[in-house]
């Protein structure tokens, strides 16, 4: 059976590489060219960078560091964070990046996201879908700048895929993000059954088994990494890295 995608997720605060649990308490873990210049050597299959503050501050993505690092970056190269306007995905994308995430943009300007679309085709946009499991029990898109949205996870992912028409979809688990505990296996697989576009499963990942588990138990056509990318244990210090593939394809 062939390997489907590994992507690692690096987050940016707008100065460097950081990590953090379920969003919260940000960690310094160093420079996102150096980064990219060892992911080159390790041949990974695409890059995904998230500047964490771009919207929270209200600012523009820093389209002048974002082209550096997409010139260093040998693989597929997708950027997301502070993305408001048709012209910055138009920036983006004549400056090297190949996909942009979005997010908030979402709730904020739709139309946006169409014209780009129609623009630049539904591959050149992926749409993160955060979730985490409410204060009664049940789990619920979440937005980190505290837009209500009003859809349950499955039909958030449906009008994205359907009537936004996104190329594919970024599901990221909240309750599961830096935290080593694995991905959530079982609301992937519920929205993986019912969306016929690619999705990118994240949150939780901490060992080979639970790449194995999320790419070959289930329809994910890929699996992003964020703790394992870039610190060699939990607890233990900063090392940019990438899972040996032999060791997750399964026969």
């Amino acid at each position: 059976m062939a390997l489907k995608r590994i992507i690692p997720c690096l987050l940016y605060d707008g100065n460097g590489l950081v990590k953090t649990v379920k969003f919260k308490n940000p960690s310094y873990v160093g420079d996102p060219i150096n980064a990219i210049k060892i992911f080159n050597d390790k041949e990974v299959d695409e890059l995904i960078l998230i500047d964490i503050n771009a919207s929270k501050q209200k600012r523009k993505p820093h389209f002048d560091k974002i082209a550096n690092m997409a010139s260093e970056a040998f693989m597929p190269f997708a950027y997301g964070g502070g993305v408001k306007t048709y012209e910055d995905f138009s920036t983006l994308y004549k400056i090297g990046v190949e996909k942009v995430v979005v997010n908030s943009l979402i709730q904020e300007k739709p139309e946006v996201l169409k014209k780009v679309i129609e623009q630049y085709g539904s591959q050149a946009v992926i749409a993160c879908v955060d979730f985490k499991k409410s204060i009664f029990g049940t789990i619920q898109p979440y937005s980190y700048l505290g837009f209500k949205i009003k859809f349950t996870l499955i039909d958030y992912a449906t009008y994205l895929a359907n009537d936004i028409g996104v190329g594919e979809l970024m599901l990221n688990s909240v309750d599961k993000e830096g935290t080593w505990e694995g991905y959530d296996i079982k609301t992937s697989e519920q929205l993986l059954n019912a969306i016929d576009i690619p999705v990118i499963v994240s949150g939780g990942c901490g060992k080979i088994d639970d790449l194995k588990n999320i790419l070959y138990q289930s329809n994910a056509n890929a699996a992003a990494i964020g703790s394992m990318a870039v610190f060699s244990k939990k607890g233990m210090g900063v090392l940019i890295n990438f899972p040996d593939r032999k060791n997750v394809i399964v026969e």
